[in-house]
């Protein structure tokens, strides 16, 4: 029986905020650390973008048609590339133009707004969809949430706007024995196709490829189609999903990661039994096996596959429920400025730098915090809230009780104060 292998890219990057301090707050209305965004993006469409992009141009073409991926790209991923490095989309629109690459659709703003209101995330989502449409001609019509956050609500909420399939996690607290070499579909609605991502696959490339410690490095082409020849003869698809930084950011040119991506199509594809797949053409050809029920949102992140990377602690939820009190104002907001900025502190990393996991999974979370700390993160994204509510509240005026400048200031340094308590407590512990 044949397998097919869907391989799917996130590419995503924030807009970092500055050092924003508390004296800032009403005086400098510019969070942003331009230097930082753009020489970051530079570098990494050098090292892997373009580089990755050009590779899998040419491998398209040399495999005729047989090799097809998938990219999902944040909005606020393709402004940066409009603003610093327009080249990146211009390569991503040729790989579009090869009719074996699919598109597919998440929020604008990389967010967790699916967790708070529908309406907002309808309008993140198609705000979306029509960029993709715009840059690349394709109307997406297979959705990829946030860190591949899914539950069946979320699941009802996407299908609800025309999507036939969605990707998430193939945690193994909902899959029990079964496998997720296979389609699934949605516990509500049966009509929403469920891509599972094997993440042992995955991570073996993403995360393990480098790794000299490794048991199975050096990690080859023919040692890896060997795992997927090994797989029961029953399994149907292997959703290969990773970041697409793995190529050239995380695993550094010099780990032999090109060498890998260039030539693991040839041999798997030197097997009658394997075939690649983009996710839509997975939903079209394949009948899912079962439902899965998810009725508390799972993730891609940590040992425990759910959401305590981005809402785990006192500082996560305090800034999430801030930032989703002022929706009723921002419905009302028409200032376009001040609607890019809601857009920019929706980012998921904001919430990912406050997080205080330091268990098994620890040095990834290190690994991609930009501040010296928890707390600082926590601090500075404040400082700007603070700064953008004093701005909506003098766009968008006329909604009763809303607080004054001076209860805004003595309510953040209370909670200032109480969290730096809590945190010193927590470093003692740890």
């Amino acid at each position: 029986m044949k397998k097919t292998i869907c391989l799917y890219f996130q590419v995503h990057q924030p807009f970092r905020f500055r050092r924003y301090r508390f004296f800032d707050i009403g005086n400098d209305h510019y969070y942003y650390d331009d230097y930082t965004n753009e020489s970051i993006l530079l570098k990494i469409a050098q090292k892997c973008y373009l580089p990755a992009n050009a590779l899998l141009l040419k491998l398209i073409d040399a495999n005729k048609g047989k090799f097809k991926i998938a990219f999902s790209l944040s909005g606020v991923a393709i402004k940066q590339f409009q603003l610093y490095a327009p080249e990146v989309i211009e390569s991503f629109q040729k790989l579009a133009a090869t009719g074996h690459v699919e598109f597919l659709s998440e929020t604008y703003s990389h967010s967790l707004v699916a967790l708070k209101d529908p309406e907002e995330f309808k309008l993140q989502v198609e705000k979306h969809s029509k960029l993709i449409e715009d840059l690349f001609n394709q109307k997406p019509t297979v959705f990829r949430n946030t860190e591949l956050i899914y539950s069946d609500e979320m699941g009802e909420m996407v299908h609800q706007l025309g999507y036939k399939a969605m990707l998430t996690e193939g945690a193994k607290h909902v899959l029990g024995w079964k496998s997720p070499n296979y389609l699934y579909c949605s516990s509500i609605n049966p009509k929403l196709k469920i891509l599972l991502k094997n993440h042992i696959l995955s991570d073996d490339i993403a995360f393990r490829f480098g790794n000299q410690g490794w048991s199975e490095y050096p990690l080859t082409p023919k040692k890896y189609t060997q795992w997927l020849k090994d797989l029961d003869i029953g399994n149907e698809v292997v959703n290969l999903f990773m970041d697409y930084e793995t190529f050239g950011e995380h695993q550094w040119k010099e780990t032999g990661i090109f060498k890998f991506l260039e030539k693991l199509p040839k041999e798997i594809l030197k097997h009658d039994e394997f075939t690649f797949s983009t996710p839509s053409e997975v939903a079209n050809n394949l009948q899912p096996i079962s439902a899965i029920n998810v009725p508390h949102p799972i993730s891609w992140a940590d040992e425990e596959r759910d959401l305590t990377a981005w809402l785990g602690n006192e500082m996560q939820e305090e800034a999430f429920n801030k930032l989703y009190a002022l929706l009723p104002k921002i419905k009302k907001c028409t200032d376009e400025k001040l609607l890019e900025d809601w857009a920019y502190l929706q980012t998921s990393d904001h919430f990912y730098y406050m997080c205080t996991k330091y268990f098994s999974d620890g040095d990834v979370h290190a690994y991609f915090n930009p501040y010296e700390s928890p707390y600082q993160a926590f601090i500075n994204y404040m400082n700007v809230l603070s700064d953008f509510s004093l701005r909506l509240n003098i766009a968008v005026p006329n909604i009763s009780n809303e607080p004054d400048v001076t209860r805004i200031i003595k309510d953040k340094d209370a909670k200032i104060a109480k969290l730096e308590s809590a945190l010193k407590a927590f470093e003692t512990v740890k």
